[in-house]
């Protein structure tokens, strides 16, 4: 069961990396060369759209994974592949999950305040663009380094 355990929260932890590498390679980037009222206006829309049932499932699935993670890791402690497990459900629940809700909800929830069009947009625009794209790089990154750690964890 641990294997199985491991392999499918492999398989979340690389999929929602591919996701935030997107949005840290190509997405933001592409969002900063855009007018502001058309920037603002993408990213509002794309803050709407990405709260679907498909996406929903493997970001809280993937949390739900990682913290069954960090309780088999407990259970199995005293194995040499339990600091594998803790890392690769801790790399997610604090550097995916956490910096989420910690960093990037609150910067969406106040630019979806904006109306695109406003001098507030243009104030707020910049400073939003290169701090969520500074915070999704953690996320980015904490997600492929759980997806190694849960990769690890698999070897005997």
């Amino acid at each position: 069961m641990l294997t199985l355990l491991l392999l499918v929260t492999c398989i979340g932890l690389a999929l929602m990396g591919g996701v935030f590498f997107a949005f840290s390679s190509f997405v933001m980037k592409a969002l900063g060369q855009l007018p502001t009222a058309s920037a603002v206006a993408a990213m509002q829309r794309i803050n709407v759209v990405v709260l679907n049932p498909l996406f929903l499932c493997a970001f809280m699935g993937t949390a739900l994974l990682a913290g069954a993670c960090v309780v088999v890791a407990v259970m199995i402690r005293a194995e040499p592949r339990a600091p594998w497990v803790l890392a690769a459900g801790l790399f997610y629940l604090v550097g995916t999950f956490g910096v989420t809700m910690v960093f990037n909800v609150p910067r969406n929830n106040r630019l979806a305040s904006l109306a695109p069009e406003s001098a507030q947009a243009e104030a707020v625009w910049h400073e939003y663009l290169r701090d969520w794209t500074r915070w999704n790089h953690v996320r980015t990154v904490a997600a492929l380094a759980g997806a190694v750690c849960a990769l690890m964890g698999q070897m005997p």
